[in-house]
């Protein structure tokens, strides 16, 4: 898959067949689409073209308002698609100035004049253009004019997309990463960069590699323990994780800890990939420290029969 970051720098596209949108996730429902799009590329013997954002549009039309949760950081969508097998995908940096341009700036000077589409595959009720004035109407109007193939995608389909993503994060806000997971297509995961904590979890012979993320709008889910699989350089390896504030310690910040089993090494500075299998339970508060182990005992017997 080629990656173009730059619109004044696009190949001649043979033949685009094109489809937009934030594709975060890139779960079910966006496969979906992403067989729709190399079916008609195959038809017309042309190239798969998949147009997306950075950053997020609502970051830049409703900055501070905290809202934006990212199932994928953009990196992480851009492996996901390129495994999908895509031709191309253009990351658009979007931009207070790119969301001004009129319904007919868009599709002339954005669509037509950078991509020359041969078909464009689009919801029935995608909107564009400055206050969202252009939508399948305007391409139906003038797709004779540009010679252009028009594939809509249907309401329950787009309704169903929908529903994914915000199943998706609701599920992993409420732990459930079982339906999460089966939504996604593959398991939810938290992929960062080892760094120091205060060694603890050593000292209750469970040491861990805590996880600092590249990016702080990646949902995090619900805090609780977890049974997971580690990705490490060329290793699939086994393991719990804990995601919370540590109680047991009067802790206040939020920890991503990974206990792996049977694993000995340095992982500090190293990235690595942690894949959330089940959800075992919630945090709770020890009198002691002896009742915390019992209780890291039992669930890495759980994560263990859980993984097997």
């Amino acid at each position: 898959m080629l990656i173009h970051r730059d619109l004044t720098q696009l190949p001649a596209f043979k033949r685009a067949v094109i489809t937009i949108g934030t594709f975060d996730g890139v779960h079910t429902g966006h496969r979906h689409i992403i067989r729709q799009l190399q079916q008609a590329a195959t038809a017309c013997d042309g190239e798969t073209v998949i147009v997306t954002f950075d950053p997020h549009p609502r970051e830049v039309l409703q900055p501070g308002s905290n809202l934006v949760r990212l199932l994928t950081t953009l990196d992480e969508k851009i492996a996901l698609l390129s495994a999908q097998g895509i031709d191309h995908l253009v990351i658009v940096p979007f931009t207070r100035e790119f969301s001004e341009l009129s319904a007919q700036a868009y599709l002339e000077d954005f669509l037509i004049e950078r991509f020359k589409p041969h078909t464009i595959i689009i919801g029935y009720d995608h909107r564009f253009g400055h206050n969202r004035e252009g939508g399948l109407e305007l391409l139906e109007a003038e797709q004779t004019q540009y010679g252009f193939s028009l594939i809509e995608i249907p309401q329950q389909i787009v309704h169903d997309l929908t529903v994914s993503s915000t199943k998706i994060r609701k599920s992993l806000q409420e732990g459930n990463v079982h339906l999460a997971n089966e939504l996604l297509g593959y398991q939810y995961f938290l992929e960062g960069t080892v760094v120091h904590g205060d060694k603890m979890g050593r000292k209750l012979g469970y040491p861990t590699a805590n996880i600092l993320l590249p990016d702080q709008r990646k949902l995090i889910p619900a805090q609780g323990i977890y049974a997971i699989r580690v990705h490490v350089k060329d290793q699939s390896l086994n393991g719990v994780m804990s995601i919370g504030t540590r109680p047991t310690f009067n802790g206040s910040d939020l920890r991503l800890e990974s206990h792996i089993f049977d694993f000995k090494g340095d992982l500090y500075d190293q990235v690595i990939k942690v894949e959330m299998v089940n959800y075992i339970r919630a945090n709770q508060k020890f009198d002691n420290v002896e009742a915390l182990i019992a209780q890291m005992d039992k669930d890495s017997a759980e994560a263990k029969a859980l993984l097997r």
